[in-house]
């Protein structure tokens, strides 16, 4: 008697989005720089019928929630963790910005590790180019 293959998490991610018709979700990366430009591409993507997930915090402008250094810092490493989330939750991941720093090139061989599709707004600073 032969038994069935268990799924993977990822399979059964993606079984499940299929079967609950969901559209695609994109995972919008990159510097916090660029929020206008990703705020730009959320809304182009969404118009376009995708679902988006993006950086919602910008912790280089000041404010009351990150004020306290103690709290910006658990708030950052908290903040990484949901990113990564983020990223396994997408379909494809998008690359805003013609700049590529180091939390962005870790989030972009995050993506590539778990065989997501990685596009550039500027692919010119795609690090395996």
């Amino acid at each position: 008697m032969s038994y069935p293959q268990m799924l993977t998490p990822d399979e059964k991610l993606a079984a499940a989005k299929q079967d609950l018709r969901i559209p695609q979700i994109v995972a919008i990366c990159g510097s916090t720089r660029f929020m206008q430009e990703m705020a730009d591409a959320d809304r182009e993507l969404t118009f376009a019928g995708h679902i988006v997930v993006k950086p919602g915090c910008d912790m280089k402008t000041p404010h009351l929630l990150w004020a306290n250094p103690d709290a910006a810092e658990a708030g950052k490493a908290r903040l990484h963790v949901l990113h990564h989330a983020k990223i396994r939750l997408a379909d494809r991941v998008l690359v805003v910005g013609d700049y590529i720093g180091d939390s962005t090139r870790a989030e972009i061989a995050y993506a590539r590790e778990l065989g997501k599709p990685v596009e550039f707004t500027h692919p010119e600073v795609d690090p395996a180019a």
